[in-house]
């Protein structure tokens, strides 16, 4: 068994740096996956989770995973670079006034070149474009990067409380 916290976090305003600037370089594009099929965000949550013990989706039955990715208040972005997927962030509007970052992560071919405070900052924008927002949450454990969540506080996330899990490694 692996013992690990989850941080709970949370903005309660828009915050006051600007949209971010997309980075220059490379060729990129953040899509909109609209309805995606089960398959394809299975293979982005592996490519970004597999090192940080992201499986716990591939326990959901087909139907349950589909319903979840499909929810009319369920948003997926995906991060193109270079013609292939570099990362990916899904808001969660169920809801009523709060916009969950549900997940957000990059692959590891990328980490390190600038993309994941752009991914992150442009998130949160988005998340508060939502007309009823008036807060807009996150959470990150012990077993993501080591740097996951004082890039939230450095964002304008707040922890508001912390829990001890356990699960099979």
């Amino acid at each position: 068994m692996i013992e690990y916290t989850v941080t709970y976090l949370e903005m309660q305003s828009r915050p006051s740096y600007p949209r971010p600037p997309q980075p220059v370089g490379a060729a990129m594009a953040l899509l909109h996956a609209q309805k995606p099929p089960n398959w394809y965000f299975l293979s982005l949550y592996d490519a970004v989770g597999a090192e940080y013990l992201w499986t716990d989706m591939h326990d959901l039955p087909e139907a349950e995973l589909g319903e979840f990715l499909r929810h009319p208040d369920m948003e997926m972005y995906t991060l193109i670079r270079n013609g292939w997927p570099a990362g990916f962030f899904m808001l969660d509007r169920k809801a009523p006034e709060i916009c969950d970052i549900a997940y957000l992560g990059l692959v590891p071919q990328v980490i390190g070149l600038g993309l994941g405070k752009y991914m992150l900052h442009t998130a949160i924008h988005m998340a508060w474009d939502g007309p009823d927002t008036r807060t807009v949450s996150v959470n990150t454990c012990t077993l993501d990067h080591p740097r996951a969540l004082q890039t939230y506080q450095k964002a304008g996330f707040e922890p508001v409380r912390q829990e001890t899990k356990s699960r099979e490694g």
